[in-house]
């Protein structure tokens, strides 16, 4: 499109094919001629989808706005794939090349993920706290932040825990699943009743994945998604900003690595039922504007939990529209009661002071 940040793709072929394969939070596209002889050589193209990238497959005559890369059909009347980016945090690039500094992925190369982080746990990343290792791509190709969080609060580790020591343990654990004495089915069992850090970054995001729970064509995704969550902005969990800056959610303490001078923040729980209102007393009047106004306040979480990830802030951070929709709908404070015969008495003083006809 002419507002797409990404290069031009200079592949030109009446009749093509398109194969991909993923990597971490990579996933390479291969452009093929379906007459080799006669078409372009194959052109790869790597893609990075940030927060909200995604493909859809579509009429052409009616293309989602934000579709920054198109592949059109040759059926009648024409479809469209479509590289959709509303935030445009996404990107691609030319060859076939994945990013040098990201190591295997945590689903589709689970033994050279799982060897890499353990034959490198003497590198200095390892100092750090095991949430802000997860999010090293080098190692941890394919975990993010709400990935991290579903992880450490599966199985109870502190986020603040230093890396080196938690994942240290898991060399000794590996040898005991080694143990020529235990049967196949027996070291299966083991894995599925106790399973690992490294083992959890591998299944729960292929949960994600086999649920379909990020698909942008089910209008209901977010919900399922919402509904999977068991920490990351769970109401009652706390969370913190790491040295980073990125907020990690968790439950419990934090650990002893934690940065000095915050305090954990727990996401506010859902509101008991409000108890009723007095039949007689009088409500506030509310305007259309201030009902409208009101209304946008009520969806604003929803947008406060989109910046978590974009820019990484606290989720009950002030929100100065809401507080405008509250100000429209929040009755005045009442003034002190003035006696029925005294209000009387001095509105009609005051008119016979300006020449007026008495009150009747």
């Amino acid at each position: 499109s002419p507002v797409g940040r990404g290069p031009e793709v200079p592949f030109r072929c009446e009749a093509y094919s398109i194969s991909a394969i993923a990597r971490g939070k990579e996933l390479r596209l291969t452009l093929s001629a379906l007459d080799p002889a006669a078409g372009p050589p194959p052109q790869d193209l790597v893609f990075r989808f940030g927060m909200s990238g995604s493909f859809r497959l579509c009429p052409a005559a009616e293309l989602p706005r934000h579709a920054h890369l198109r592949f059109l059909t040759r059926e009648s009347p024409p479809r469209a794939l479509c590289f959709v980016d509303p935030r445009r945090f996404g990107s691609w690039r030319l060859g076939d090349a994945w990013q040098p500094e990201r190591g295997p992925c945590v689903i589709s190369e689970y033994q050279a993920f799982r060897e890499n982080v353990l034959k490198n746990l003497d590198d200095r990343a390892f100092d750090k706290p095991i949430c802000e290792v997860l999010l090293n791509q080098k190692y941890f190709n394919g975990i993010g932040n709400y990935l991290r969080a579903e992880i450490l609060y599966r199985l109870k580790i502190p986020p603040f825990e230093k890396a080196r020591t938690m994942l240290e343990a898991l060399k000794e654990q590996e040898m005991r699943k080694k143990d020529p004495s235990l049967t196949l089915s027996k070291k299966v069992k083991l894995r599925q009743e106790n399973p690992d850090l490294l083992e959890l970054c591998h299944t729960v995001p292929k949960e994600v994945i086999s649920a379909e729970l990020l698909d942008p064509e089910h209008s209901d995704n977010y919900a399922a998604f919402k509904n999977w969550l068991q920490c990351y902005l769970v109401p009652g969990m706390s969370s913190l900003r790491d040295h980073s800056g990125r907020t990690i959610w968790f439950q419990g303490e934090p650990g002893p690595m934690a940065p000095k001078g915050q305090r954990p923040r727990k996401a506010p729980r859902k509101k008991s039922p409000e108890v009723k209102a007095d039949p007689e007393a009088p409500s506030p009047k509310v305007t259309p504007r201030a009902s409208k106004q009101h209304r946008k306040a009520a969806v604003k979480p929803l947008k406060s939990q989109v910046k978590e990830e974009e820019k990484e802030e606290e989720a009950d951070g002030p929100r100065k529209g809401r507080a405008r929709g509250r100000r429209k709908v929040t009755a005045a404070p009442a003034l002190p009661e003035v006696p029925l015969g005294v209000r009387r008495s001095s509105r009609t003083s005051a008119r016979r002071g300006k020449g007026a006809a008495p009150a009747v």
